[in-house]
């Protein structure tokens, strides 16, 4: 594997969950002096590129997002059987937008990403939803783009640069079960195969690397401790200590200090992300005190917008990148340059 000189040495992962599960307690304490967080602006992610407006995940979308205008395009990454960072929410393939080499939906789920190669899984085009599926109910304004592949990382990192989008930024999820281990490579490989094409790009200061399991954060955190983390939140994975990192939710008292402990001591402040539903006005203020800004997700109707840019988060995840801009129009905020 290529070597990596601007990330720290690699070190088992029995280390790192060592040192958090010892330590965490005394650096909730620690951390709970950290100043507010203060960011510079208000940032608009489009979920998955703008899923509601073109298909998830591919080319297309974050080349529809960029000409719009968002600060940073969030997407989520995989390892196919050789090992290539891939761009996909889904750790095998999703037949509500997976057509075959014959033009026709997958019926069922396809294979797990991590049984096939690169070549293998460009034999799949994902440009439309299945109309007929409560995805592509959901999602009927989003517009087809006939053979879109599943994009490697690196491919939207060149493309990113070939545009001249210097302010684009990434936020990059790894897409892990901790209940389903045999569906994907393990946090060590996959985090491995991240900050190696994160070095590649030259972009390691735009990118978030985010993710439901911890434990890849931890891994990042002693790797590549100049990278900013997000750790992303649900009520189900705040209650399974396998999703984070081993740490429980009641030894902390809340959502913000649990995330702060995980976290421990930082160049720069981590991102709390947490499903939108869960969060209280409350919450936000708690964890801005600790110095991690609030970035919501997924936020698509205007209402719930509005009640969280009033509760003063930090930013916004959304499918409906459109629909946030015009509302930060409405309210005289600084809007991202589009194409």
């Amino acid at each position: 594997m290529k070597s990596m000189p601007r990330f720290a040495p690699f070190a088992p992962f029995t280390t790192v969950t060592a040192i958090c599960a010892l330590a965490a307690t005394l650096l909730v304490a620690a951390c709970s002096a950290v100043a507010p967080a203060s960011p510079k602006g208000f940032d608009l992610q489009a979920h998955r590129g703008g899923r509601a407006l073109a298909p998830e995940n591919t080319l297309a979308a974050f080349d529809h997002a960029m000409d719009m205008g968002v600060t940073t395009l969030e997407l989520d990454i995989g390892l196919t059987a050789d090992g290539v960072v891939v761009i996909s929410h889904d750790t095998v393939l999703n037949p509500d937008h997976t057509r075959d080499a014959s033009g026709g939906f997958l019926r069922a789920k396809g294979p797990a990403i991590r049984t096939l190669t690169l070549a293998e899984l460009q034999r799949y085009d994902v440009g439309r939803i299945d109309p007929a599926t409560s995805y592509g109910r959901q999602f009927a304004r989003q517009q087809a783009r006939d053979g879109e592949r599943i994009p490697t990382l690196a491919a939207l990192f060149d493309r990113v640069r070939a545009r001249g989008a210097t302010q684009v930024r990434f936020n990059i999820e790894t897409k892990l079960d901790p209940a389903l281990p045999g569906e994907t490579a393990s946090p060590e490989i996959m985090v491995r195969a991240l900050l190696a094409e994160i070095d590649k790009s030259g972009m390691a200061d735009r990118v978030t690397v985010q993710s439901f399991d911890w434990r890849t954060l931890a891994l990042v955190g002693q790797w590549a401790p100049q990278l900013q983390r997000a750790y992303l939140t649900s009520s189900r994975t705040l209650k399974d200590p396998r999703w984070t990192a081993g740490l429980r939710l009641e030894d902390f008292g809340s959502a913000p200090q649990l995330v702060r402990a995980a976290a421990g001591p930082t160049r720069r402040p981590v991102i709390w992300s947490p499903a939108f539903n869960d969060l209280t006005a409350a919450q936000v203020r708690e964890a801005q005190t600790l110095g991690l800004p609030v970035l919501p997700w997924t936020v698509n109707q205007r209402a719930d917008m509005a009640r969280l840019m009033d509760w003063k988060v930090d930013g916004i995840i959304t499918d409906d990148p459109v629909l946030l801009r015009e509302l930060m129009r409405e309210r005289g905020m600084a809007l991202p340059a589009g194409r």
